[in-house]
């Protein structure tokens, strides 16, 4: 569910919980988790009210995109694990219900900001965020897509070659991040499992740092885009991967 403003708190009170990610200098990691529900959000529309409109073959090829990106970027040397949003618990489902009545209605007010600025809106209407949503057409799209892809890497790229790949779609309960834990505790239960393997959780949800510790692994690193707070903190973000930091 995440924790609103935890990350920025503990971010300017110990500055040095996180350290921007080089790299030439990057440690070995044995297995990459991704929240995908964070990359959906990146790549399908904006957080600041602008209007524009992506055709879904656009919006998979930016996921599959970042995908890649952060999958070279980690290059995990066991296993790959992609967990995206399913049906959350009854709790959560009523936040998200509110969540999405005003997700439209700020919709609706950001299209008629558009319109009173004169700004040149697409013939077909623009992305609905409220799609990312488990039993969705969209998801279900996205699904289908996403084994397509795991599919043509595993068979083009030896990286992914060699390494247990697992996709948590949104067909299955549970919020990705704790479908992450689950398998962790899972693996740890195993008989031989090694105490030292080193995991990499990609995600923008603050609760990941309390379920990183709450794992009592020794070698856990959370990885997300580099953010900045106060003057910095609405400076336009480079579309171009290759620029994006990551902490």
């Amino acid at each position: 569910m995440g924790i609103p403003k935890f990350f920025r708190f503990i971010s300017e009170r110990w500055p040095l919980i996180s350290q921007e990610v080089d790299r030439s200098e990057i440690i070995e990691y044995d297995n990459l988790y991704l929240d995908m529900n964070s990359i959906l959000h990146t790549c399908t529309h904006s957080n600041d009210g602008t209007i524009n409109h992506l055709t879904d073959e656009q919006m998979f090829g930016a996921i599959f995109s970042y995908i890649d990106h952060l999958f070279d970027t980690i290059r995990p040397r066991q296993t790959f694990y992609m967990a995206i949003d399913g049906v959350a618990p009854r709790a959560k489902m009523n936040q998200q219900r509110a969540r999405r009545f005003r997700t439209a209605v700020e919709a609706e007010e950001n299209l008629q900001a558009a319109i009173d600025r004169g700004d040149t809106l697409p013939k077909e209407p623009p992305f609905d965020s409220n799609a990312i949503t488990p039993g969705t057409e969209f998801m279900a799209k996205l699904t289908e897509n996403l084994k397509y892809y795991i599919n043509k890497k595993v068979s083009t790229d030896s990286n992914w070659q060699n390494i247990n790949i697992i996709l948590s779609g949104h067909e299955v309960p549970g919020e990705g991040e704790h479908k992450i834990m689950e398998y962790i505790r899972v693996q740890k239960a195993q008989p031989g499992y090694n105490v030292n393997t080193r995991h990499c959780v990609y995600g923008l949800d603050a609760d990941l740092i309390m379920l990183g510790l709450v794992s009592h692994e020794p070698h856990f690193s959370l990885l997300r885009e580099e953010v900045f707070f106060g003057p910095k903190a609405n400076q336009a973000k480079s579309s171009d991967l290759s620029k994006q930091n990551f902490g």
